[in-house]
């Protein structure tokens, strides 16, 4: 009798890395003890002494979480969840050039667009009405110390997060958390331009009106009006700077 060979789209199975399965059980200890972004994890040496092994095996492996922006480790004080994870959780790494350059300037841009667009346009459609006067607040608040102080980098950051929060979709935050330093160049003036992105303030409020109204298409609009300003605003600060800074 012959032995018909073997399939060979089997593959054999891997063993998972020691730090792999550290994760794996963490992850259960927090879906078991209700562990929630902002709360801390039990110290190394506990975990070291329950899972049994050692600490820079630990270490190594919240390492792992720190660079995909799921956990926070604070010297001298522990490591801190930031995001919820589960045994479901799939943990995709992004990683940005944080450079000014022009081109990394508006291929970021080019993902806000898309983000931030259909978040304003989902954020119109389901946003609560606490949320939405949440918004409001954090719109006032920006605002007035526009006014008074010629520019609000931080106050214009959480009034998109605010906006974002309010689609009730995690993965809306957890994308804009991993590519929150990219992101923040905006709000920093990379280009060091004189009131850069100064002229998109009042699109904010347009913005958040259309919000009110459960305007989609309006909300929408006016986030990419001020995506398209501060493309403007790039690009002219770029030909001024001349030959010289490319």
């Amino acid at each position: 009798m012959s032995l018909r060979p073997r399939s060979s789209s089997l593959l054999p199975v891997r063993t998972p890395t020691r730090d792999e399965a550290v994760l794996v059980a963490v992850t259960e200890h927090v879906e078991r003890t209700g562990i929630k972004p902002g709360d801390r994890l039990p110290p190394e040496r506990e975990l070291a002494e329950q899972l049994q092994v050692s600490r820079s095996t630990i270490r190594e492996a919240l390492k792992r979480w720190e660079g995909l922006g799921i956990v926070e480790m604070r010297k001298g004080s522990g490591t801190y969840l930031r995001v919820a994870v589960s045994t479901a959780s799939i943990h995709m790494p992004l990683t940005i050039d944080r450079a000014s350059d022009v081109d990394t300037l508006l291929h970021t841009l080019e993902v806000r667009r898309a983000l931030e667009g259909e978040a304003a346009a989902i954020c119109a459609r389901r946003a609560t009405p606490v949320q939405v006067a949440e918004i409001g607040r954090r719109l006032d608040i920006m605002e007035a110390h526009h006014l008074k102080y010629g520019d609000a980098p931080e106050q214009d950051w959480e009034f998109h997060q605010s906006i974002f929060r309010a689609t009730e979709n995690p993965i809306f935050e957890q994308i804009l958390a991993s590519m929150r330093d990219a992101f923040h160049r905006f709000w920093e003036n990379p280009l060091d331009m004189p009131d850069f992105a100064g002229r998109t303030f009042p699109y904010h409020r347009v913005m958040y009106d259309a919000i009110v109204r459960r305007d989609p298409d309006g909300a929408r609009d006016a986030a990419l009006t001020i995506i398209d300003m501060v493309d403007e605003d790039i690009r002219n600060a770029d030909r001024n700077r001349g030959p010289d800074h490319d």
